[in-house]
């Protein structure tokens, strides 16, 4: 994998122009079933390196622009397509810049699902453990607070790699896949 950084469109070029690539949304089923671009695709990040046949393929047609939430994980999947020779173009902004644009989303023919994007989830899971392993070094035995030691580890390795063990988990809960 490269260490490059990825090919950026905001989110005024991307609209401008959206009819030139093939769109590929990495957040997860339940995210994406909440709203996403017009025509996106849905290849969750962590189904990225199972789909490159297809992706190479698509990116054959038309120039690939991944999509996230925010940007951060398009972002990370376009450095891990370059480094498999697929070129790919990140939206800074994703989704929410999109739609705070006032751009359309489509949804599925159900209709929007309420899911909370996986930096929430995220904030919300980490949060949590290490209230809880906190209260549990307070009231139980102080080893519990490892459990918030352990917790912020993770968040400082997350952002220094800008990668998210917690939001692979997280995605693999039956709340955040296709119903």
């Amino acid at each position: 994998m490269t260490s490059t950084s990825p090919a950026l469109l905001d989110v005024g070029q991307a609209h401008a122009r959206h009819t030139e690539f093939s769109i590929v949304d990495v957040r997860t089923p339940g995210e994406y079933a909440s709203g996403h671009l017009p025509g996106a695709l849905n290849v969750p990040l962590d189904r990225i390196a199972r789909s490159l046949p297809e992706l190479r393929r698509a990116a054959e047609d038309k120039a690939l622009l991944l999509v996230c939430a925010s940007g951060s994980r398009s972002r990370n999947a376009a450095r891990t397509l370059a480094g498999h020779g697929i070129a790919a173009t990140s939206l800074t902004g994703g989704t929410s810049s999109w739609s705070a644009h006032g751009h359309p989303l489509d949804y599925p023919a159900s209709g929007p699902r309420r899911v909370w994007a996986m930096e929430r989830q995220v904030r919300l899971t980490a949060g949590s453990l290490v209230l809880l392993g906190l209260l549990l070094g307070l009231l139980v035995h102080p080893a519990f607070e490892l459990l918030a030691a352990a917790i912020a580890g993770g968040l400082v390795f997350s952002a220094l790699t800008d990668t998210c063990g917690m939001a692979v988990v997280l995605g693999r809960l039956p709340f955040n896949r296709r119903r």
